[in-house]
């Protein structure tokens, strides 16, 4: 079996809105976010106006609050969604900075069979991103996990981004994991996955949540347990290459850390130089969480 491969208009809204009713399954949209108040409000209203009160396909919006500074929080709520701070989330649990703890702890306060996760620092992209990945998971019962992926203009025309996904995921995925080659954007922000499968897996708490996720999912499940769509276009604000190396680690972390070379859980120190012999040091966390089925 292949990874399956569609686009996000192989599906019609009735034809979405049949198979869920059959299904009777509930549809979750989570949006982890950190000091993103410039575009979260933006991404909540649009879904919140297409996709729940338009028609019912989305059930519940859910923003979770990575330790922002700025008005993610008050933002997001004005614009419809519910908001939870992800420190307050089971506290008994204790917290961790990261996109990936964000998304673990969403476990803990959604009540979605199928969940889909969102970027909150979208600039150019439409809704139909969220049926597009629910298509995959309401046609196919072997499917646990869909990617999306979509062409990434700039500003001023086409732009090298993805630069973690080029120079880190996938030569990771060419030498230690090539059955999941044919996916287009490992690293995509914007995917879906049935809940009991997502709660099934341990979850790094950084940026490796997403290629950790595909690679246990292909172990587990095989090919046929993931599926990628064609969403079109998407847009977003890119860090600095310098910022990128925090990223770049943990995911190097999370693929050694299931091809049997365990870094032990141990936050690294990353040296970076500006000018000279003095290094500019950043300690990258490298944690991952138990599967959240443990405490459901």
């Amino acid at each position: 079996m292949e990874i399956r491969a569609s686009r996000w208009d192989d599906w019609t809204l009735p034809d979405l809105l049949a198979a869920k009713s059959r299904g009777g399954q509930r549809v979750s949209l989570v949006v982890p976010a950190r000091n993103e108040a410039a575009t979260v409000g933006a991404v909540v209203t649009r879904v919140r106006e297409a996709l729940m009160e338009t028609v019912e396909l989305v059930d519940e919006i859910v923003v979770i609050d990575s330790d922002s500074v700025d008005d993610t929080f008050d933002v997001a709520t004005s614009a419809g969604a519910t908001v939870h701070r992800a420190a307050e989330i089971r506290p008994d649990l204790g917290s961790h900075r990261g996109k990936g703890e964000a998304m673990w702890k969403s476990l803990f306060v959604t009540t979605g069979d199928l969940v889909v996760f969102m970027d909150a620092d979208l600039l150019d992209w439409d809704t139909h991103f969220v049926p597009g990945l629910l298509g995959p998971l309401l046609d196919d019962e072997q499917v646990q996990l869909v990617k999306g992926f979509y062409d990434r203009p700039g500003a001023e025309g086409p732009l090298e981004g993805g630069r973690v996904t080029e120079l880190v995921a996938r030569p990771l995925i060419a030498l230690l994991h090539p059955e999941l080659a044919p996916l287009v954007q490992p690293l995509a922000g914007e995917w879906a996955v049935r809940r009991d499968w997502f709660a099934s897996l341990a979850v790094p708490t950084g940026y490796a949540v997403e290629l950790a996720s595909l690679i246990d999912t292909v172990r587990r499940g095989g090919p046929s347990a993931l599926a990628q769509v064609d969403l079109g276009v998407r847009a977003h604000r890119h860090q600095a290459l310098r910022d990128l190396g925090g990223m770049a680690t943990q995911i190097l972390a999370a693929a050694l850390e299931r091809a049997g070379l365990p870094t032990g859980h141990k936050d690294a120190v990353l040296s970076q130089y500006l000018r000279g012999l003095a290094p500019v040091e950043q300690v990258v966390a490298i944690h991952e969480r138990p599967p959240a089925e443990t405490y459901l």
